[in-house]
């Protein structure tokens, strides 16, 4: 299904039916998009790739509906009464039986291979259930002939203001791509609706990048006798590791009842409290984030606990075990109810304590809210759900242990960096904005959540 509507079009393919169509719009309405079409009227001899701006108007003509069957079509429409500057908007809405699914379409021409491209785009929805999955901004980068030449990439929000959602995108153009076809659509929603503005594609100088070095350690203690002398072993490890310069170092599960003979509950302490309060000093005289495993009693209660220490030695947060084993419940422990994530001076991150690993809810939850990295203080456990929870939610991941591997793994699995019993600090590199291309399925960070079904019962 397609059918064009609109003002203009995009770059200078159709210089006549431009010029013209601006005199019927200054003389038929009142201009309010005049310095986009003075732009295209009287800039012809500008360089399009050079100055790259796709933007649309009031009445787009360069953009198209489309969907895979008339039968699932949703309405299209341009809404002159809704827009972000008010100038109106591609609207689409479905139409009731919730298996909807259409896109606006544009193609860009004279795309630079290899050049970078920021896309940026803003929408606002009404009645849509889970915007995540059901509004889909896709880059299709072509070659001369039309061919696809990459998986479509998928755009996710960024940043909110009032009842509109910006989506960003900075990318590099393929080797081979000479156009690229930009798809704003809606799926599987009853009878929600998506109205899309403002939209643009420029020329970007560099991709953005956070560039963050994390630590894990891989030592278990022993023949201690007390929790005090098995702290002390990871303090003077925090020390060595902190001598590699990273932002973060990751400790792991229980680190005060390792190597002793004291059970969970004989251990637990408040939080803050005497560990929390070490490990700040560390934290503090060394300059980086410390995550660390301990026992933490609340009351009657005594949970399995990850403490998070910030820069300056403060405790900037706690997450509780959510999925004991049977032998913790037996011990006395009891499990923690949510699923939160921290802000860093680097980006957001969440924590993850052993057994959790083996169940995906805790690193989907997580990484739902925005988490770049996942630090998981763990007791021994399977490295390669461990490596699957990084690649399902495309998420970064270190794990410090003591019985199973204590490593840094990108999105795509692999590991970057691993401590190891004779060489027990490993540091790694990594970058929380890097873009990894999967083959056949393209960048997963943003394409995963719009392919979940969170909608379906599980229980």
């Amino acid at each position: 299904m397609s059918s064009p509507v609109g003002v203009f079009q995009l770059g200078f393919r159709n210089w006549l039916g431009i010029s013209l169509r601006f005199v019927q719009v200054f003389v038929m309405r009142k201009l309010r998009f005049y310095p986009a079409v003075c732009f295209l009227v009287f800039g012809s001899s500008l360089s399009w790739a050079a100055d790259l701006e796709a933007t649309f108007s009031e009445e787009p003509e360069s953009w198209s509906s489309w969907s895979p069957r008339s039968e699932i079509a949703p309405e299209f429409a341009f809404d002159s009464e809704v827009g972000r500057t008010g100038e109106g908007s591609l609207r689409i809405a479905g139409r009731g039986g919730g298996s909807d699914f259409g896109s606006w379409k544009t193609v860009v021409e004279s795309i630079e291979p290899g050049k970078l491209y920021r896309f940026e785009a803003w929408f606002r929805v009404e009645g849509v259930e889970n915007a995540d999955r059901s509004v889909i901004a896709r880059l299709h980068w072509k070659s001369a002939q039309g061919r696809q030449v990459r998986p479509p990439d998928f755009v996710a929000g960024s940043e909110r203001q009032g009842e509109w959602t910006r989506v960003e995108y900075v990318t590099d153009a393929p080797s081979d791509a000479s156009e690229l076809e930009i798809q704003l659509g809606l799926g599987f929603t009853a009878s929600g609706a998506v109205w899309w503005d403002d939209v643009s594609l420029k020329r970007a100088d560099s991709l953005d990048k956070r560039v963050v070095r994390v630590a894990t350690v891989h030592h278990k203690a022993r023949n201690k006798k007390s929790a005090q002398e098995s702290l002390d072993v990871y303090l003077e490890l925090l020390d060595r590791a902190a001598s590699k310069r990273p932002d973060i170092i990751c400790l792991p599960e229980g680190i005060t009842t390792i190597g002793n003979p004291l059970s969970f509950v004989d251990v637990a302490e408040s939080v803050p409290g005497p560990t929390t309060r070490q490990l700040g000093e560390a934290a503090r005289r060394h300059g980086v984030y410390i995550v660390a495993g301990i026992y933490e009693r609340a009351g009657d209660i005594v949970y399995n606990t990850a403490v998070l220490l910030n820069r300056q030695g403060e405790l900037d947060g706690i997450y509780r075990k959510t999925h004991l084993p049977r032998e913790e419940w037996e011990a006395g422990l009891s499990p923690g109810d949510t699923y939160p994530v921290f802000n860093t001076d680097f980006g957001k991150i969440g924590m993850l304590i052993c057994w959790d690993i083996h169940f995906p809810e805790p690193a989907r939850s997580m990484a739902a809210q925005g988490a770049d990295l996942l630090l998981l203080p763990i007791w021994g456990g399977n490295d390669l759900l461990t490596r699957a929870r990084a690649i399902e939610n495309h998420v970064y991941l270190v794990s410090s242990s003591y019985s199973m591997r204590s490593f840094v793994v990108d999105p795509l699995g692999e590991v970057l960096s691993e401590a190891k019993d004779d060489d027990p600090i490993a540091v790694a590199e990594i970058d929380l904005d890097a873009q990894y291309f999967q083959d056949w399925l393209g960048n997963m960070k943003h394409r995963a959540w719009k392919e979940r079904r969170p909608d379906i019962p599980v229980d």
